[in-house]
This record gives C-alpha cells, sequence and structure tokens, in this order.
C-alpha cells in the first residue's frame, strides 16, 4: 500500500535477514515482517489494501507475542531492563497506542458523518438540508485531515528514534529479538501512515473546477464519469458524487442513487477499518504487556 511519505518508509522496506541459526518463532515473524513489508510495496492506498494490511499486521502481532513468550526470550530479556533501548521500545509503543487510540476516534466519527448524510439524502428534504449536511460532512473532512497530518509527523517523528536506537553487547538471540521488535515497530509505523495517508487526502469543495469535467461527464452517463475516477480512491468519489448534487440539486435521480452507492460503499470500508482497528489496539496492548512483563522479570 503506497503511502506518500515513501522517501521516509522505502529504506526500511527491504526484508530483513537473521541468522539460520535463530530461534525459528523468531525466524517466522521475521517473515510475517518480510511478507508485510513486500504487500506495502507499489500498491495503490485504498481501504482494501488497508483493510489488507492490517490482517497481516494481526499475524505479525501474534507472531511476535509467541516469541516474546518464549522462555528463552524471557530469561534473555530480563538482564537488560535498564538499557535505553529498552525504554525506547517501550516509550514507542505506548505513543503507538496513543496514535491508534486518536485513528479509532477518527474513524467513528467518519462513519457517522457518512451515516447523517446518508438518511439526509434518503429523507430529501430540499436542496438546502442537503447542501447543509454535505457541507457539515466536508467540515469534518477538513478536520480528519488536519488531525491525521499531526499524526503523521508524530509517526514519523517516531521512525526516525526507533530507527536510531543503539544497540551493542547482546547475545545472539536477543540482538535477534530486539532487531524483530525494531522492525515490527517500524513496519507498524508504515501501516498507520498508510491509514493516516487515506484519512488526509485533499477535501473536494461543491464548486471546486477539479471536479467541473467529472460533473459534465455525470451528464454525459454513468461510465464515462467512472472512467473519469478510475485513479481515485474511495473517499475521493463520495467527495465527487456530493460535489455534483450540490452542482445540479437532488431532482437528478442517477446523481442520488450513485452517491448512496458511494457512501454506502465508504461507510462499509470504514466499518471495516474500525474492526481493525479495535483489534490491533488489543494487540498492541497485549505486546507492550508482554514485553513489559519479560523485562521486569
Amino acid at each position: 500500500m503506497a503511502i506518500s511519505s515513501n522517501s521516509t518508509t522505502n529504506q526500511h522496506m527491504r526484508s530483513i535477514s537473521l541468522p539460520s541459526r535463530s530461534h525459528p518463532t523468531t525466524l517466522r515473524t521475521q517473515e510475517e515482517i518480510n511478507n508485510l513489508k513486500a504487500s506495502q510495496v507499489s500498491t495503490p492506498t485504498t481501504a482494501e489494501t488497508i483493510c489488507n494490511g492490517f490482517s497481516r499486521f494481526n499475524e505479525l502481532y501474534k507472531c511476535l507475542d509467541d516469541l516474546l513468550n518464549l522462555p528463552l526470550t524471557q530469561k534473555s530479556l530480563s538482564q537488560y531492563q535498564h538499557e535505553k533501548w529498552v525504554d525506547g521500545l517501550l516509550d514507542g509503543s505506548v505513543r503507538l497506542l496513543d496514535i491508534c487510540s486518536n485513528t479509532m476516534d477518527l474513524v467513528s466519527q467518519m462513519k457517522e458523518h457518512l451515516g447523517d448524510v446518508q438518511s439526509c439524502l434518503r429523507r430529501r428534504k430540499g436542496d438546502s438540508t442537503i447542501e447543509s449536511s454535505i457541507a457539515k460532512f466536508t467540515s469534518f473532512r477538513k478536520k480528519m485531515k488536519k488531525d491525521a497530518k499531526i499524526s503523521i509527523k508524530a509517526l514519523k517523528q517516531m521512525e526516525n528514534e526507533v530507527g536510531g536506537l543503539k544497540i551493542s553487547d547482546l547475545d545472539h538471540h536477543v540482538s535477534a529479538v530486539i532487531k524483530v521488535l525494531r522492525e515490527v515497530s517500524i513496519v507498524s509505523i508504515s501501516v498507520f501512515q498508510s491509514l493516516l495517508v487515506f484519512l488526509s487526502v485533499p477535501v473536494s469543495k461543491p464548486n471546486q473546477t477539479k471536479w467541473s469535467l467529472v460533473s459534465n461527464l455525470m451528464g454525459k452517463g454513468k461510465v464515462a464519469c467512472e472512467d473519469q475516477l478510475n485513479n481515485a480512491n474511495e473517499l475521493q468519489r463520495v467527495d465527487a458524487a456530493l460535489s455534483i448534487i450540490c452542482r445540479y440539486g437532488s431532482n437528478e435521480k442517477e446523481n442520488m442513487q450513485v452517491a448512496q452507492y458511494r457512501l454506502e460503499k465508504l461507510k462499509s470500508c470504514f466499518e471495516e477499518i474500525e474492526i481493525s482497528l479495535e483489534f490491533n489496539f488489543r494487540h498492541l496492548i497485549r505486546t507492550r504487556a508482554s514485553f513489559l512483563n519479560t523485562v521486569s522479570h
């Protein structure tokens, strides 16, 4: 899944390789990391690819939990509880939880706003009411974009800090585990970046000239319009449909049907993303607890 910060993230997208004498669980976790990285390269950022990424994310954290619960890992890591890299990884896990929580709030609010616009279009109480509802939706989209960009900036800072953790004088297994933990943090940041970039796409205003061609195409037929929007993601397709309603009113039945269809599809996407985020939030909490318990023994 492609993200806007490719120049920052792609340097971490190469596969990691651990010595063949590493524990099988370590190697399995490494394989999940590499699979997730491979799925992110050169893939358009859509709701579907984001959900797929979070699905792989879940599998990765299951493997990581198994690795942290190994007796060998617990015995080895317990000797290093006062090291700076331990504090760095724990601090990063808290910040990632905060970003996950904030993103869950944005997704939940977005789902509610989509439902409000859907209800307004179904009731058809007049163009002024519909325009007011769309204006509220657009206003929230702007807020969501702003909040998402703040989180993206925080993630980039985390990425630099985690990538710069200095680790030395460790035995082989601890070194392998810490390398995996660092890579898991980096790829987790990348997954959240992808979602936040999706949430921060430019907001199209009803009178924005970039949609004038799309508006004209709607008058010529749905197929022509769909061709024009082939490269747009689900949010941009909804923007286009709502822009057309604001421009031409709610009397065109086909325009209303297209808008309702895209709103319903986007709402379903956000429901899937919300479920994925809830799963991942629990995984992040469980993994942090496992790591904290391990180094505190």
